[in-house]
């Protein structure tokens, strides 16, 4: 994978990230979005065209592939679209994994903290 590809994706957008994850088996648009919404409980809600702005232009990079045998427009991650995905996964674990060394206790010690001082207010 060259260089100004990875520039381009790493580090990825939530939207993006999920949205590949959405494709790892093929997909038309509403799937992905209901893919995603349910995957992620709601938190990310992605609109039409967002998702087609960003279909576009990760098949102009190569990162997807539209499937022509389908009858609907589905959508599959391609090799390319697999080595960033798995490049930002490992990214990500590393940045939770300093995360949880610094943050003592983890994110609920973070909580808790905020109790206690909203509390003492």
């Amino acid at each position: 994978m060259n260089d100004a590809l990875r520039k381009r994706y790493i580090p990825m957008t939530e939207t993006t990230y999920y949205t590949l994850l959405a494709v790892l088996q093929p997909r038309h648009g509403y799937a992905i979005i209901q893919y995603v919404s349910v995957l992620t409980k709601g938190r990310i809600l992605l609109g039409t065209g967002t998702l087609y702005t960003m279909l576009g232009r990760m098949t102009d990079d190569g990162v997807i592939v539209m499937m022509p045998e389908s009858g609907r427009k589905e959508y599959q991650i391609t090799e390319k679209g697999m080595e960033l995905l798995q490049e930002e996964t490992g990214r990500l674990e590393k940045q939770l994994a300093d995360g949880r060394k610094i943050l003592p206790g983890g994110v609920s010690m973070v909580q808790d903290r905020k109790s206690v001082a909203a509390r003492r207010e």
